[in-house]
């Protein structure tokens, strides 16, 4: 089967689900249309006249399909390792942390639910999005190598194509609903509590940089069409600031914030060229940045 009937065949796929799918730029991640959101559907018909335009992949809108879908990444690069929280022996990757996660609070792992191993040989957990309040997409905030994607947000679906790697289905069970360790709104607000700040002074700095890029990239990674960009250089240039005074590190920082661009559907080139800008003006306009 060429690209072009697969790829109809995997958005159909999608939408005998009851899933909302929408069309993404061939061979990549970025939604090829504006206002993915309202106009992912369900419907057969408009789907094929879709796909007979051109080899699409496909993106699934999680709010719409009532969906959570929990990113278990691999890291950008074999140099890359865990922080502290989760140096342990044998995590290596989002899919280790996700089952520490679990260990630690002494439940199962809810991996027996429906899954998709990524381009890039990560996994997609599908979760039925809780009644109550709406989830956040995150990034990193539940773990090391962990994102959420919920109303607002997308994943891409199996059978596309991203730079060779196929999107595949792993496990072809039904959704389990979202467990309640992974509701956001049922933890803290930040992977790591605020530091208490007395008389003017922060009493644990590493803590208070750890967690403002906790926030800068849930920022990025949830801001919509037309603030993206703006939210993402802004990003970059307040937390060159933890760059300057070494609390954070350049790597870091780029891989956090890269993420959340993908997040938002910013192109890889688009994100690097604007994450970059804003980590060198905001060094270069940092007292600690310039002394460096």
């Amino acid at each position: 089967m060429s690209a072009q009937p697969a790829l109809l065949a995997a958005a159909l796929g999608a939408a005998e689900r009851g899933w909302h799918v929408f069309p993404l730029t061939p061979n990549t991640k970025r939604p090829a249309v504006h206002g993915w959101e309202q106009r992912a559907t369900t419907d057969p018909a408009r789907i094929r006249r879709c796909w007979a335009t051109g080899p699409f992949n496909v993106g699934i809108a999680c709010g719409p399909s009532a969906l959570v879908v929990i990113d278990l990444d691999t890291p950008k690069s074999s140099a890359a390792r865990p922080p502290a929280e989760w140096a342990e022996p044998g995590i290596t990757d989002g899919t280790d942390v996700f089952a520490e996660l679990f260990h630690r609070a002494e439940q199962s792992v809810p991996d027996q639910t429906f899954r998709v191993r990524t381009c890039r040989n990560g996994r997609h957990l599908y979760f039925a999005a809780p009644a109550g309040p709406v989830q956040p997409n995150t990034v990193g905030r539940l773990g090391w190598l962990i994102d959420t994607r919920s109303a607002g947000g997308y994943v891409v679906a199996p059978g596309s194509v991203v730079d060779g790697g196929v999107y595949r289905v792993e496990l072809d069970l039904p959704p389990l609903p979202l467990p309640a360790l992974l509701l956001i709104s049922e933890r803290s607000t930040t992977a790591r509590p605020a530091p208490a700040a007395a008389s003017g002074r922060i009493s644990d700095p590493a803590a208070w940089a750890n967690t403002a890029l906790d926030r800068e990239c849930d920022k990025v990674a949830t801001t919509g069409e037309g603030g993206r960009n703006h939210a993402l250089v802004g990003a970059a240039r307040s937390l060159a600031r933890m760059v300057a005074t070494r609390h954070l590190t350049r790597t870091e920082v780029e891989n956090r914030l890269t993420a959340a661009a993908q997040a938002a559907g910013i192109s890889d080139t688009e994100s690097a060229r604007t994450i970059r800008s804003g980590l060198e003006w905001g060094l270069a306009n940092t007292t600690a940045g310039r002394a460096a």
